[in-house]
């Protein structure tokens, strides 16, 4: 069976390199930034095109190239019908969400914001839409409450090349049966950015918990404002320290060992920090 690979970053690099010895890779659609999986190629003497793939480019570059199966796993673009179609049986994508939820972008890290206890990742087969087309398989990745948006991409990467493999075994064998998902229970959320991450401290305790989870480090991170200055926040935790209510929720309640701040159902310390901040108590984080 030969397949097309259409992958970015670290992930994607991870998988490749599972699947190189595996199966005949006929060619590789990459970013230019990958350079791993550019340098995997030359080394493997795959032809990798390397770029945005929109308006024929990539179509021009594989159109020649018999193809079974085309996969896309962690590709940065969204992907035209032109390569969609010449494969010869049907392209397929690994999201990571248990679609239909959470479509889009980054769908991970929206899972922890929103204190899911489980996401998973699923393969489906490539449409026009953005991760509307039929289920194919699916993994079901449990969420803990230590998790970091970093620690479930982990997760993600030890499960990649096991879904693609049983995908690829059931084509084989003939008895891949596509599910059409239900549109009716489709959630989606777009992409996020660096600046998306500013909290809000009158959200409830467990929301600004998540939030700052699901963006640590490596993330860019949860970050706010104290005295004109911002401190980015890669760790928090509930804390048993009272307060009274008519206290600006930000506000610094106690500051030893470590900040504590008051929001509308509790304080919450901050147990790291990635700049040096000097703080007192009454002072009120924005």
């Amino acid at each position: 069976m030969n397949l097309g690979i259409l992958t970015s970053g670290n992930l994607g690099m991870d998988t490749l390199v599972k699947i190189i010895p595996n199966y005949n890779v006929s060619f590789v659609l990459t970013d230019s930034r990958s350079e791993g999986i550019i340098k995997l190629c030359v080394e493997n003497q795959i032809p990798c095109f390397r770029g945005n793939p929109r308006n024929g480019k990539g179509f021009e570059f594989i159109k020649y190239i018999n193809v079974d199966v085309i996969t896309s796993i962690n590709y940065l673009f969204l992907i035209e019908m032109d390569i969609i179609q010449h494969a010869n049986k049907f392209s397929f994508n690994i999201h990571g969400s248990l679609l239909p939820k959470y479509r889009g972008r980054t769908p991970h890290v929206w899972a922890i914001i929103n204190n899911e206890n489980k996401t998973g990742i699923t393969a489906h087969i490539i449409n026009e839409g953005c991760d509307t087309g039929p289920i194919l398989d699916q993994v079901i990745i449990p969420i803990e409450d230590q998790d970091t948006g970093y620690d479930l991409l982990n997760k993600y990467k030890l499960n990649y090349f096991d879904l693609i493999q049983n995908v690829l075994k059931k084509i084989k064998k003939g008895n891949l049966t596509p599910h059409p998902q239900d549109e009716s229970k489709a959630t989606y959320f777009g992409i996020r950015r660096p600046t998306d991450g500013k909290i809000n401290w009158n959200w409830q305790k467990q929301r600004i918990i998540n939030w700052v989870s699901a963006q640590a480090f490596p993330y860019p991170g949860a970050f706010s404002y104290i005295n004109d200055k911002k401190i980015t926040i890669d760790k928090i935790e509930q804390v048993d320290l009272g307060f009274r209510n008519e206290i600006p929720n930000g506000t610094v309640i106690a500051i030893d060992p470590k900040l504590v701040v008051k929001t509308p159902n509790g304080a919450l310390r901050i147990i790291s920090v990635r700049e040096s901040i000097e703080v007192q108590i009454g002072d009120k984080l924005s």
